[in-house]
């Protein structure tokens, strides 16, 4: 007899913290796992402004998935792009861009989410994002070949729209790469003399009448404080009307010469749940609380992708898209795949919220941990230290402490590593939300390749 298919799809929190507990808990001959990722790593997302501003090397926060002394996962590298509930076959795309179909017994979907976007005239062919690993490397050497170029120019004009840079999104992404990155762009520009200190701007805006809502009124005053105090100019109730490749216009109607814009207004689920053709909540899969696609015994979804209840505050709250949720969704999804293979009682998902934490770079951070609210080192101790403990690896830990500790010595060289290409890459490069089949599609796809497989 075969032994019966796992499929994970997404090496994110959920993804990995399920298929690490997968290896832990089914004996090698109880099933084979495999996992769909483009990268054979899992990124620590909440520390990727710091990638971006140099405080960290990219590999310090992309953890290896083949470091565990009990890999024995499958991995595809590529995307799904479609499901098929009906015939247990997900549609994946190489990194080759060759088309595979996967068969499955028991599938975990964990996909993730990708950048919320809006049918803004310009936005995705001139904004970067920041949700990858490569977006942050890339948006570092654009934003030091800014400083460079101005440095070099002769035109007042030019040289005053390459140092305004403009971050849209008022939630923690966004505040952090605001924040961190004009730390960056306020010690680099002391290696400029020609350039002129109060000719650099940042912008952070976004349509929320407050910044980072959650954290409360007090700390969300705080944050602003500290960041208007270092020159960064915050606009709220106010988005993006249009973007060229030179200005952005607000719907203020102010209109911002600039080569930067930098988007992180939000996320939505993966385009991989609406090829499944089941029902959906705000974009996320509707899911049980045990997780489980309901009619659908082996197929389970978690993490930003799925509409998981929030048993904790009760009525018709689902989780929110963090990585605290993901991970431990993840361990809950392994138990009860574990447990549909046996034969077993699945058990619910149910966390209470840690609080929150948010690193403004250097001293400033606020934070929010158990209800407590702290600012300044205290909270900078607290997001720090949270952000390491849940670091996977201790070779991971070890990178980013050192980087930490480094950093703070002996500060940044401000080097362009390369990928500022003479060929621009903007949004639209990155994520490849257009690659994703229709449920018609997906259908076609597994009928055709049928005959082949038989």
């Amino acid at each position: 007899m075969t032994r019966p298919r796992i499929l994970v799809v997404g090496a994110g929190f959920a993804g990995v913290e399920c298929v690490r507990r997968l290896e832990r808990r089914l004996s090698p001959g109880e099933a084979d796992l495999t996992l769909v990722t483009p990268f054979a790593y899992q990124l620590y997302l909440p520390l990727l402004p710091q990638v971006a501003s140099g405080v960290l090397t990219p590999q310090s926060i992309a953890l290896s998935l083949r470091r565990s002394k009990k890999y024995r996962t499958r991995i595809i590298p590529g995307g799904a792009i479609g499901v098929d509930l009906a015939s247990k076959v997900c549609v994946v795309r190489t990194i080759t861009d060759q088309i595979v179909n996967e068969r499955y017994d028991y599938l975990v979907l964990a996909p993730g989410s990708v950048t919320r976007t809006f049918d803004i005239p310009g936005l995705v062919d001139n904004a970067f994002g920041m949700k990858t690993l490569a977006e942050a490397a890339y948006i570092r050497d654009h934003v030091i070949s800014q400083l460079d170029l101005a440095d070099a120019s002769q035109d007042p004009a030019e040289r005053a729209a390459r140092l305004q840079f403009v971050v849209v999104g008022g939630g923690y992404a966004g505040t952090e790469t605001a924040a961190c990155l004009q730390r960056l762009t306020h010690a680099a520009v002391r290696r400029y003399p020609r350039l002129d200190p109060s000719l650099i701007k940042w912008h952070l805006i976004d349509i929320a009448p407050k910044l980072m809502p959650e954290l409360g009124d007090k700390l969300g005053r705080s944050a602003q404080e500290i960041l208007r105090r270092r020159g960064i100019e915050i606009s709220l109730g106010v988005s993006i009307e249009k973007a060229g490749p030179t200005e952005v216009t607000f719907t203020d109607g102010r209109v911002v010469p600039t080569r930067t814009l930098i988007w992180t207004a939000g996320v939505v689920a993966s385009p991989l749940i609406a090829t499944l053709g089941a029902e959906t909540v705000r974009g996320r899969l509707a899911v049980n609380a045990e997780m489980n696609l309901p009619g659908h015994d082996g197929v389970f979804a978690l993490g930003d992708a799925a509409a998981v209840p929030d048993r904790a505050k009760g009525g018709d709250a689902v989780c929110p898209p963090t990585a605290q949720h993901a991970m431990r969704q993840g361990k809950v999804v392994a138990d009860n795949v574990i447990a549909t293979l046996r034969g077993q009682a699945l058990r619910p998902y149910e966390h209470k919220d840690l609080g929150l934490v948010v690193d403004l770079g250097g001293k400033d951070a606020v934070s929010k941990p158990l209800g407590l609210e702290l600012h300044g080192l205290p909270a900078q101790a607290v997001a720090r230290g949270y952000h390491w403990s849940a670091l996977r690896t201790g070779v991971a830990k070890t990178r980013v402490l050192t980087n930490w500790t480094l950093n703070a010595l002996a500060g940044d060289d401000f080097v362009r590593t390369g990928f500022q290409a003479r060929r621009p890459a903007k949004l639209k490069d990155f994520e490849y939300t257009d690659t994703y089949l229709t449920p018609e599609q997906v259908r076609e796809q597994v009928e055709a390749a049928a005959p082949r497989e038989g």
